[in-house]
C-alpha cells in the first residue's frame, strides 16, 4: 500500500484537511479519507506511516459497530461499492482508508477519558496532585489504574494549535450543562464497555479521546474511535505499576521526538526509517489483536 500524505480528487469538493483526514462534501454525506499523515504535539510531521490510514479506518469501523447499541454514530459504509458512483473512479486512492458518513455539527470539545495515570496526566499529578484540576489521592504511582476513570475534556484546536484541557464546568459553559453531562456519560460508558472487550484480548486501553456531533437534534459519535492515534494501548501481560509502559500507539513516536532538541513547533522533524517502520508495525499489530 503506497503512503498517502494528501489526496487530490478533482471530482469531489474538498472542504477541509485536518491533521490526518481529508474531508470531501458529497451533498447529503461526507467522505472522510484517512491519510497516512502523523501529527505529534499538534504538529504534522513530514513523513507518513505506511498502512496508518488503513488501520485507523478499520479500527474505527470495528468499534463503531461494537458500540452502536450505546449510541448512534456517523458511519454509513467503508465499502467503495456502496459509495456514490464518483468514488469508484478513485478506488485506488480510497480503498481501505475511506468512510462515507452522515453530516453532523461537531461539538467544539474533545471528550477525554483517563483510565490510568500516565503521560501529561502523570506529569501534572507529580507537580500538583491533580489531573486537569481534579484532585486525586496521594501516593499514586505512574501507570496506576484510576477508579473510577476520569473524564477530562479539552478544547478542540485548529490545525497547528494546541488542544487545551478544560474543567467540566468550562465544558458546560461551551456546550450547555445538559449536553455536557450526556457527552461525559456516553464517553465513560463507551470506554468501560470497550475496555472489557480489549482486556479479553490482552490489551489495556489506558486512555482515549472521542468526538461527538449533533445530527437533527440528536447526539451521535463522530470522527474516529479507539485507534492508536486517539488512544494509549498497553499489553496486559507486561503491565507493571510504577513505570512507563510499552505503547502500541502514537506514544512511540512522541517518545522518540522527546529525545530531540525540538521546540514542538512546526515544521516537525523528519522521522528516521526505523521509527517509521516500527510505528507502522505497531499500528498493524494492535489492529490485528483488537479486531480478530
Amino acid at each position: 500500500m503506497d503512503v498517502v500524505l494528501k489526496t487530490e480528487i478533482p471530482d469531489l469538493n474538498l472542504i477541509g484537511r485536518g491533521k490526518v483526514r481529508d474531508i470531501y462534501d458529497l451533498g447529503n454525506y461526507l467522505l472522510i479519507v484517512t491519510t497516512d499523515r502523523i501529527s505529534a504535539f499538534d504538529v504534522i510531521l513530514p513523513n507518513g506511516i505506511p498502512y496508518k490510514g488503513y488501520v485507523l479506518t478499520q479500527l474505527s469501523k470495528f468499534w463503531f459497530e461494537k458500540t452502536s447499541h450505546i449510541i448512534k454514530n456517523h458511519l454509513i459504509t467503508t465499502d467503495i461499492d456502496e459509495m456514490p458512483e464518483v468514488c469508484k473512479k478513485y478506488r485506488n486512492i480510497l480503498e481501505g482508508r475511506s468512510m462515507l458518513v452522515e453530516k453532523a455539527k461537531p461539538y467544539p470539545v474533545e471528550c477525554v477519558v483517563r483510565g490510568y495515570i500516565t503521560g501529561s496526566g502523570w506529569k501534572d499529578y507529580k507537580k500538583t496532585g491533580e489531573v486537569c484540576g481534579i484532585k486525586l489521592p496521594e501516593n499514586l504511582k505512574e501507570s496506576q489504574k484510576l477508579e473510577p476513570p476520569l473524564f477530562t475534556p479539552a478544547t478542540k484546536a485548529e490545525v497547528g494549535e494546541h488542544d487545551e484541557n478544560i474543567s467540566f464546568e468550562q465544558m458546560c459553559l461551551i456546550v450547555g450543562e445538559e449536553t455536557a453531562k450526556k457527552l461525559r456519560d456516553y464517553t465513560l460508558k463507551i470506554y468501560t464497555f470497550c475496555s472489557k472487550i480489549a482486556e479479553e484480548k490482552g490489551i489495556i486501553i489506558a486512555d482515549t479521546k472521542m468526538e461527538f456531533g449533533n445530527k437533527d437534534g440528536e447526539i451521535i459519535l463522530i470522527d474516529e474511535l479507539l485507534t492508536p492515534d486517539s488512544s494509549r494501548f498497553w499489553f496486559k501481560e507486561t503491565y507493571k505499576v510504577g513505570e512507563p509502559q510499552e505503547s502500541m500507539d502514537k506514544q512511540f513516536v512522541r517518545n522518540y521526538l522527546e529525545t530531540l532538541d525540538w521546540d514542538k513547533k512546526a515544521p516537525g522533524p523528519e522521522l528516521p526509517k526505523d521509527i517509521i517502520e516500527q510505528t507502522s508495525k505497531r499500528y498493524l499489530e494492535i489492529m490485528e489483536i483488537l479486531t480478530k
